[in-house]
């Protein structure tokens, strides 16, 4: 199934040359390019060459890596389009807002009234609810610092919450169709 995701991917597929983009950065690892719909002028996607739908499946090292090119194209867009700030942001699953099933992180160029509304209304919660969820999360963060070593395989695990099939078929489907209706 992992190849016929790959296949399917409209990332991978910019990946492997087979959809024209506007790529202003590639190294072994990563590859950035233009989002031709984006939000501003200059907004930017940075992507994984391996094919991973969400963060968690993308090894550490690969992730430092994207954050890294990140950084880079986010300074390169303050030198040479003159931006006055940058949102860099991972929409992380449908729910978040995510449209393609392989891993991406956005950098859009920012100015001041620019119109982009990125705001929300702070959830109001009692003590009780934030420390519960304080409890909770440093259960699951205990051992953070155990990061992967490099391998030369550099297989991405799999999180035990994540399911086994990340997309159904059809939702695979519903990504490309998604993607390739955009202008």
């Amino acid at each position: 199934m992992a190849d016929k995701a790959k296949e399917s991917c409209l990332v991978c597929q910019i990946i492997g040359n087979k959809i024209p983009s506007k790529k202003v950065y590639e190294d072994d690892l990563a590859m950035a390019v233009l989002d031709v719909n984006g939000a501003n002028p200059g907004h930017c996607f940075v992507m994984p060459k391996n094919h991973y739908p969400i963060i968690e499946q993308v090894p550490d090292l690969e992730i430092g890596r994207l954050f890294q090119v990140s950084n880079k194209i986010s300074s390169a867009i303050f030198e040479s389009l003159g931006a006055q700030g940058t949102n860099i942001f991972v929409a992380n699953g449908i729910p978040a807002g995510q449209t393609v099933a392989h891993f991406a992180i956005n950098i859009i160029p920012r100015m001041e009234n620019d119109g982009i509304n990125l705001q929300w209304q702070p959830k109001q919660l009692s003590e009780e609810e934030i420390s519960t969820i304080e409890l909770r999360l440093k259960e699951q963060t205990k051992n953070i610092g155990n990061f992967e070593k490099h391998d030369a395989k550099m297989q991405a695990r799999k999180p035990a919450f994540l399911p086994d099939k990340f997309l159904s078929e059809d939702e695979e489907e519903y990504f490309t169709r998604q993607m390739r209706r955009v202008p």
